[in-house]
């Protein structure tokens, strides 16, 4: 199963993302007593009212969070809230995973306003996140991802869209992203976008559990077969969109889809020797794959077009070592999905001519189909070893390999 998250447009608040999870079949009852129950461990805050309601949002049917609280006008220290939702989560029996992936959510809002305003932090205050609001969105959101066993399935983000303008609080206005929220996106594979909205989409504490919770980020929705959606309420209203954050369970396909970078360049006065050691300097750097293709350009002149598949973490590297071994004066970047079958990595010593070999081979499965791939270094040690061409080894091996994979299925 995967889940994706769809702040595309209204970005995503701790409300919004609760209220989803319940219009997607969370437990209403058991989010709201579980709620009530961690009120007493924020003293001087009480919950005169909770419930959820369906509302329209711009011919958009989805649920919001009706939440009225009598709140003691003071700010409070992050480590109180913190301490609130610890004893919450313990309080109300949660799975580990559970109480990780809430304490998580608040320690990293703390460690975001800590290094956005240079203190420690057990200095931290809270002001607009000093109510029991953010106790209310990150202890519901965990009841109710624990739920509907979300915390165990594959959960994928889209660009998360931010807002624009300017935005007023406690330290005054700025910019919107506001400090701390660029903060948690900031390393991390997230895509945010702003738009025409002149307010602040994503919230600090949607920020918190999104960047906590989702553990693939994608420009596009994967390939699925949608088995529920669940829409949940923002509190604005906006002229020219709604306000919702969708969320969209399914059935993936059994294949893995994830992001890559590419990056291309064209080169067109570089040698064969240095394209073929290019190949292993950039292999060395993290790529996943290199092509390099010989084409035709402008005028005629020949060129190669090289191509480079590899992670977001690995495109700085592999960018500074294209310019420095081949003097390129540009390089296209641009961002793919990439169709993976699944595969597992298998070592194990077989016993050839009297000699004893590791052998290295992935196993691939798709539709009731298994195949393997030896690797390539180890054919090519093997068949010196044994004097024998590569094609004669591989052959060898393989029959080697299906033998141990029928003892092993009959066991």
């Amino acid at each position: 199963m995967v889940l994706v998250i769809d702040p595309q447009i209204a970005g995503i608040s701790g409300d919004m993302l609760l209220s989803s999870l319940v219009d997607l079949g969370a437990d209403k009852n058991k989010i709201i007593e579980g709620i009530r129950k961690s009120e007493k461990f924020l003293p001087g805050s009480t919950i005169e009212k909770i419930d959820f309601q369906k509302i329209q949002k711009h011919g958009i049917q989805a649920l919001q969070l009706i939440l009225q609280i009598n709140d003691e006008p003071h700010e409070r220290k992050g480590i109180e809230i913190k301490k609130a939702i610890i004893e919450s989560v313990n309080e109300l029996g949660l799975s580990d995973k559970a109480k990780s992936f809430a304490q998580s959510c608040i320690d990293t809002l703390i460690e975001s306003e800590s290094i956005s305003h240079g203190i420690p932090e057990d200095s931290v205050h809270f002001h607009e996140a000093s109510s029991i609001d953010t106790l209310v969105d990150i202890v519901g959101v965990t009841i109710g991802l624990e739920n509907l066993g979300l915390l165990d399935e594959k959960i994928v983000c889209l660009p998360v869209s931010v807002g624009g303008g300017s935005v007023t609080f406690s330290h005054g206005t700025m910019s919107n992203p506001a400090s701390a929220i660029l903060q948690m996106f900031k390393n991390s594979k997230f895509i945010i976008k702003g738009n025409s909205a002149n307010e602040e989409l994503t919230t600090p504490t949607g920020a918190c559990i999104l960047v906590n919770l989702a553990n693939n980020v994608m420009e596009y929705y994967p390939t699925m077969k949608v088995t529920s959606i669940g829409y949940g309420s923002g509190q604005k209203d906006f002229e020219t969109f709604s306000n919702v954050l969708k969320i969209v369970r399914g059935n993936e396909n059994s294949s893995e889809i994830d992001s890559v970078k590419i990056l291309e360049t064209n080169v067109d006065d570089v040698s064969g020797e240095i394209l073929g050691n290019l190949i292993e300097k950039i292999m060395d750097k993290g790529a996943k794959d290199v092509s390099i293709y010989h084409g035709i350009t402008k005028k005629g002149r020949p060129t190669h077009l090289v191509t480079v598949i590899c992670s977001d973490e690995n495109v700085d590297d592999i960018v500074d070592t294209l310019v420095l071994e081949t003097g390129t004066l540009g390089i296209r970047i641009s961002e793919s999905n990439r169709f993976t079958v699944p595969r597992t990595i298998h070592k194990i010593d077989l016993s050839l001519n009297g000699q004893s070999f590791p052998v290295n081979f992935k196993k691939s499965e798709f539709k009731g189909k298994s195949d393997f791939k030896i690797e390539f270094d180890d054919l090519k040690k093997i068949s010196e070893s044994l004097g024998k061409s590569i094609k004669e080894t591989e052959s060898l091996l393989r029959k080697e390999i299906e033998k141990l994979e029928i003892e092993n299925d009959k066991t």
